[in-house]
């Protein structure tokens, strides 16, 4: 079944499929909105994929192509196969590959494939010296009852709240069943616990290189989604599902490594051990924070969840002792856990681009030599306006329109992203906000209907 024309990686899933007896392979890629796309085809099909790829009609995807420019070729990565376990059964295997977009007319890589995106934005922190970009997400997500025609609700599952058990927390079950579906496909999963909201959880996996975990980002909201429907629940990352409680967040830690593996962000003289190299990292995210706000919190609704009574960041500062900041510096017991948190992030994220525009930031800060200002260790959310200003404390986007209006005016991010990837982006954002200024709310009919 193998080819000598194949690479060995590729070999090694070609034996995978044939072990494990595969019927069907997903190819799966996201398109500039962060949604995940795929196409099915018979596993023995699998050595042609490798060898020539499979064609699409890239217009039909956001983002991408011109109807009159539209064929375009997906490359299986095999270093991503993973059997799908949600889709297993006694009759039928199926497995996944994650692909490059490739573009037929030029042979290489497409500008506008989130995931070339990424791998830019590692090229770069690499001609600086750094072979290694480390993240850590966090993600969390909402699980609520379907109805009778198995539509999504928001009725949350249980009424538990932070680290809450049985049987308030009835979702350790669920909760196992992803654990188990996400182990099957390689994720080292750390902790899962019940988060702050009714219905709200977060699953922990160990950090990895930055591709590798924007992979493994995109996988686990796929497997969260497709266990839950198992047991007749809805998943769902939408940043603010329910008003007036907290929202999903996706905190994500960021280091970068040598190839020697030496973490260039710690420093054991520094108070917070934090080398300048890190400073000037941190300093680089801090000044492009409101573009970045654009590329990882990039729906309308994201907004709803970055305001200030709901732990979630919205003030530009960071600290080392409490989570009001933009950026924390969590503790690390030893060298190589040395690294920051931003705080900002949701998980309805594209999370190729926004990990490929926080590095981007940062390494602009190193390259600029920024500096870093002092971290800020009272609680931000009990300033007034006149402290924030007195401490030069700026505040994140109030919508998403604000946002891209920061996300255009950025060089650096907009750079990051591409022409062709930010003229889209910029596109399909100005189009979502305007929809949603021109939509008249239940709120405002509850409000003034009757009223005038």
């Amino acid at each position: 079944m193998t080819s000598n024309q194949l690479s060995s990686e590729a070999e090694s899933a070609l034996e995978s499929i044939e072990a494990e007896d595969v019927d069907f392979l997903r190819l799966q890629f996201t398109d500039i909105l962060g949604t995940v796309k795929n196409v099915s085809i018979p596993a023995d099909q699998a050595e042609k994929a490798f060898e020539e790829g499979i064609y699409f009609d890239g217009s039909s995807i956001d983002g991408f192509v011109r109807i009159q420019e539209s064929d375009m070729r997906l490359e299986p990565d095999p270093e991503t196969f993973s059997l799908l376990p949600w889709r297993n059964s006694d009759r039928v295997t199926s497995a996944r590959l994650i692909c490059d977009v490739i573009d037929t007319s030029s042979g290489e890589p497409f500008v506008g494939d989130p995931r070339r995106v990424l791998k830019n934005a590692i090229e770069r922190a690499e001609e600086m010296g750094y072979h290694t970009v480390n993240v850590g997400p966090e993600p969390e997500f909402f699980l609520f009852e379907e109805d009778e025609d198995g539509r999504a609700t928001t009725v949350t599952h249980d009424s538990g709240g932070y680290f809450d058990m049985a049987p308030k927390d009835l979702a350790q079950d669920v909760r196992g069943d992803i654990i188990y579906g996400l182990e099957e496909m390689g994720f080292e999963v750390e902790a899962s616990h019940h988060e702050v909201a009714e219905g709200q959880h977060e699953i922990d996996f160990k950090y990895d290189d930055a591709l590798t975990t924007a992979d493994n980002i995109a996988t686990f909201r796929a497997v969260v989604r497709a266990i839950a429907a198992q047991h007749e629940l809805h998943a769902t990352f939408m940043p603010k599902p329910i008003p007036r409680i907290n929202g999903s967040g996706m905190h994500t830690h960021l280091s970068l490594f040598t190839e020697d593996g030496e973490n260039v962000f710690h420093d054991d003289d520094d108070e917070f051990n934090l080398s300048d190299t890190a400073k000037q990292f941190l300093a680089g995210i801090l000044e492009h924070a409101p573009a970045l706000t654009a590329v990882c919190n990039p729906t309308v609704n994201s907004y709803k969840r970055l305001v200030p009574g709901y732990e979630a960041p919205v003030y530009v500062a960071w600290s080392d002792v409490n989570r009001s900041a933009l950026v924390r510096k969590p503790a690390a017991r030893v060298p190589a856990a040395s690294r920051i948190e931003l705080r900002s992030p949701d998980p309805s994220c594209n999370p190729y681009l926004a990990l490929a525009a926080m590095i981007h930031a940062g390494l602009d800060g190193i390259e600029r030599g920024l500096d870093c200002p002092d971290p800020v260790r009272e609680n931000i959310y009990e300033f007034d306006e006149t402290k924030r200003e007195e401490y030069g404390i700026n505040t994140l986007p109030e919508n998403l329109g604000e946002a891209v209006d920061a996300l255009e005016a950025d060089e650096v991010v907009m750079d990051a992203l591409g022409p062709h990837t930010s003229e889209k982006f910029v596109e399909a954002k100005r189009h979502e906000f305007q929809e949603y200024l021109i939509d008249v709310s239940q709120w405002e009919l509850d409000r003034y209907l009757e009223t005038f």
